[in-house]
């Protein structure tokens, strides 16, 4: 038992002295006395830039018929038989289920599902696609309201996440998505408003980071700029 301890606190030294200490993050700008780094010249070069750093991969694309394509290509990559396809104005523009089902591979669109046969296809589902409400370029997530179309396990159950986004949904910082416009009318955001940053990770073990432990090991965001 004392070797295990012993070790346990060698890892919090090492790990102590690597830099992981309380109060050393970089400096942000005040704003009113809050905490606002806002954007920087460009959001999408800074988005992509914090959800690389949160272990996310982004995927800036010109146009949707690229999009829709470099998804074709994400699933293709991972082997995938069963996708899991939410709903949107987005998502159903670039028809994804069509294209799926033409590269042999099995497409469930999620609002066509029933309370009674949709349990099995969310667990065998290789990847799950959604849209996206938002994006926070201060810190590199994904922000989604679930909806029918797209319900919270939709980017939690499959392994592998891909949301689809453009330019116009990125948010400069999360403040800002606290004030969005969109809310007012009903006196703040939703109830359940869902952030993703990077794939799912716990350090709760040993300090040691483990990644896919809680949901998805991987989080991709094609973003058409």
């Amino acid at each position: 038992m004392s070797s295990e301890r012993d070790a346990f606190l060698r890892r919090v030294r090492q790990a102590v002295r690597a830099g992981n200490r309380p109060g050393e993050g970089k400096p942000i700008e005040p704003r009113g006395g809050v905490g606002y780094q806002g954007a920087g010249p460009d959001p999408t070069e800074r988005f992509c830039t914090e959800l690389t750093a949160a272990g996310g991969q982004a995927h800036p694309v010109p146009d949707r018929e690229s999009a829709a394509a470099r998804v074709l290509e994400l699933v293709q990559s991972k082997s995938a038989r069963s996708v899991l396809v939410g709903r949107g104005p987005l998502l159903d523009a670039l028809g994804l289920p069509e294209r799926l089902r033409t590269a042999g591979i099995e497409a469930v669109v999620v609002d066509q599902l029933t309370e009674e046969n949709c349990r099995d296809p969310f667990f065998a589902a290789d990847v799950g696609i959604s849209g996206v409400d938002y994006l926070i370029a201060e810190t590199g997530s994904i922000v989604l309201q679930a909806r029918p179309g797209e319900p919270r396990s939709l980017s939690l159950l499959p392994p592998v996440h891909i949301a689809v986004a453009e330019r116009a949904q990125i948010l400069p910082d999360l403040f800002d998505l606290f004030e969005c416009p969109d809310w007012q009318p009903h006196s703040g955001p939703p109830s359940c408003l869902t952030l993703i940053t990077g794939p799912s990770k716990t350090g709760d073990i040993e300090l040691r980071l483990v990644t896919g432990v809680h949901g998805p090991g991987e989080v991709h965001v094609v973003l058409i700029a």
